[in-house]
């Protein structure tokens, strides 16, 4: 018999895999930055976070190390947060558009955010052991949650790492592309709202949010998940 939601999280919170992420995680929650010196960090890895029963999957890459590894909340604090709860907002899985720290009252609806890596890395760079290291919490959520119907990446490596989940060879990543997973999921790839992405116009905010109204009209179209892409 599996874990529930909550041992998991807790499982990731006390996690110690991988030395290098421990060591800096700790760092940056002790030596932080200017902006944000009066703060306490959170500084440990970050589980996921949204609706138990989720229709929609979102899986990044792994938490800022002053976003999520500060406010101990995925996709919190940061300006990849910002893109995220916005986009989540405008189309109706979440309740505010803004997201500041893990109190601010943010609820979403359907949705749950995870990612391929627990710990902030440095450079936002995990190697692929820690990824690997974290995958079987990845594997748990995908246990767990019955009802899901779409995985959305956020990124190439989420890609790759649920491409490797699912044994989905020969995939393409790119934005806005739209894959049938072999268990009937739908897997949809998007750009990461990265500053390195979102400042240099390669994510737009018009081609950011359509990948939101699409992943809400296979959800209305297919809620079992089952149904094949015509």
């Amino acid at each position: 018999m599996g874990v529930s939601i909550k041992e998991l999280n807790e499982q990731v919170i006390n996690c110690v895999k991988c030395p290098r992420l421990v060591e800096y995680r700790e760092r940056v929650a002790r030596e932080k930055v200017r902006r944000f010196m009066a703060e306490e960090y959170w500084g440990r890895p970050v589980p996921g976070f949204g609706d138990v029963d989720p229709a929609l999957l979102i899986v990044g890459l792994a938490p800022a190390a002053h976003g999520a590894n500060r406010t101990g909340r995925m996709f919190t604090g940061d300006s990849s947060g910002d893109w995220l709860y916005k986009a989540l907002f405008e189309t109706g899985f979440a309740n505010q558009r803004e997201s500041h720290n893990a109190g601010d009252g943010l609820r979403l609806h359907g949705v749950y955010v995870t990612a391929s890596a627990r710990c902030a890395p440095p450079d936002n760079k995990p190697l692929p052991e820690e990824i690997a290291n974290c995958r079987t919490y990845l594997l748990e959520e995908l246990r767990l949650f019955k009802n899901i119907s779409v995985i959305l990446t956020l990124g190439q490596i989420a890609f790759k790492n649920i491409c490797l989940i699912f044994s989905a060879k020969g995939l393409k990543f790119g934005h806005d592309l739209l894959y049938e997973l072999p268990d009937g999921k739908y897997l949809l790839s998007s750009y990461h709202p990265s500053r390195q992405n979102t400042q240099t116009g390669v994510l737009k905010w018009d081609a950011w949010i359509n990948v939101f109204m699409r992943a809400k009209s296979l959800i209305s179209e297919n809620p079992s998940g089952k149904a094949s892409i015509i």
